[in-house]
């Protein structure tokens, strides 16, 4: 995979430029699709589309239809294909972004709890049984009796 510039660099470096054409000449932005980066991380991963749907939890047509881009996920389909591709911190952040959702946010008790789970590269079970203990709503959207 490509070694991408951190976002607060690029930042820095577009508020320092005395125009957005000298930024925008330098080729930092990019126009990469949810779809392109989720074979990306599939190669990179040594993975098959069948590994990911059944490691996520998500229907075979939900993965298939991403993949393909046919469809665009919700937040709690994208953080699933996330750990069905066993994806790191920033790998996950960056895949809710191309979603089009908000990324996972450690102020929010849920979120924090999945940012931990992630960070331990705990399978999307494990994770959900973390949220059940905490009387969090889970990834396959039941939620514990309060």
């Amino acid at each position: 995979m490509v070694e991408e510039r951190l976002t607060e660099d690029l930042l820095a470096r577009l508020l320092a430029a005395p125009s957005p054409d000298g930024f925008l000449v330098e080729g930092f932005t990019s126009e990469r699709s949810l779809a392109d980066y989720l074979h990306e991380l599939l190669m990179a991963k040594d993975l098959k589309r069948a590994d990911v749907y059944r490691a996520s939890g998500l229907n075979s047509t939900v993965v298939y239809d991403a993949f393909s881009g046919k469809s665009r996920l919700g937040r709690d389909n994208a953080i699933m294909m996330a750990f069905g591709l066993g994806c790191s911190l920033r790998e996950a952040q960056r895949l809710l972004k191309l979603a089009g959702v908000a990324e996972l946010y450690p102020k929010v008790r849920r979120d924090a709890i999945i940012i931990w789970c992630i960070a331990r590269g705990m399978s999307r079970e494990a994770c959900d049984d973390e949220l059940w203990r905490f009387g969090e709503k889970t990834l396959l959207g039941t939620c514990p009796l309060q």
